[in-house]
């Protein structure tokens, strides 16, 4: 399935000084930029067709993958000059380059590239600076069986405060942190059909716009996912993956595991 991924935004908390463009999803994990990071997790299961929908510092993502460099997170034999890769990342990969705007909002991207999805029948979406563990073939199987338009995984709420009941008096009624309470947030993995472009009016966004009327029409499907789920909104988010990077704890490196491997061959370059 095509993947496409909405890389365009001014990530204005991500920014380190008024003179940074680097768009938020080049922020870096380890070695890598996120936006590396989310696409070889689709990769790792089979999607490898991407949709780039580029915006602010798109020349950053471009420049990324034109001087591509397979040694930064491959192992490699240096001979006689030459380097000979023993596995690599972005061979089998197509990857579309496409400017969809500096202001448009994520259904606007969404509907530009419309004509790259060749009319499949599904196709994955994502915002490109989140990172998940969550099984995605399991979402994809269980969408594909349901008569829907579209797909979100949703997480638990994630913010370490507490809700505060109040009366009309003023008195405090209750104290509950928002981590207890049976809410839901949009997690950013999406899995849709076609239809999602019959609910995005022109300039119109992905969920507020696309998502709330399917979810008025019974059409709207929710994939809960417990497990490790990280936005990187902040520079405190983003260092914090950076750090669970060099510590070996990055559970979103689905790759990594045991008898997962890398994309087998030996390349000479």
């Amino acid at each position: 399935m095509k993947v496409v991924l909405f890389c365009g935004g001014y990530g204005m908390r991500m920014r380190s000084g008024a003179a940074d463009d680097v768009p938020k999803p080049m922020a870096m994990v380890g070695p890598r930029p996120l936006i590396w990071h989310v696409m070889r997790y689709y990769a790792h299961y089979g999607h490898r067709e991407f949709i780039l929908c580029l915006g602010y510092g798109a020349h950053h993502i471009k420049d990324f993958f034109l001087n591509y460099e397979e040694t930064t997170s491959n192992d490699f034999v240096l001979r006689g000059g030459r380097t000979e890769l023993l596995s690599t990342d972005i061979s089998d990969w197509t990857i579309t380059f496409a400017q969809t705007g500096i202001e448009s909002p994520i259904g606007e991207r969404l509907r530009r590239v419309r004509h790259h999805l060749d009319g499949d029948e599904m196709f994955l979406a994502n915002y490109a600076d989140v990172l998940t563990d969550a099984p995605l073939p399991e979402m994809i199987d269980r969408f594909a069986r349901r008569d829907a338009g579209a797909s979100m995984m949703v997480v638990p709420p994630q913010s370490s405060f507490h809700c505060v009941e109040l009366g009309e008096d003023g008195l405090v009624g209750g104290i509950t942190a928002v981590s207890d309470m049976p809410l839901w947030e949009n997690g950013g993995y999406f899995v849709l059909r076609q239809e999602i472009f019959d609910h995005i009016p022109e300039n119109g966004d992905l969920v507020a716009d696309g998502c709330a009327q399917l979810a008025k029409h019974g059409r709207l499907v929710a994939h809960r996912h417990y497990g490790f789920w990280k936005p990187t909104d902040t520079v405190k988010e983003r260092a914090a993956l950076d750090d669970a990077y060099a510590r070996g704890d990055r559970p979103w490196a689905v790759w990594e595991r045991a008898g997962a491997g890398a994309n087998p061959g030996v390349r000479t370059a």
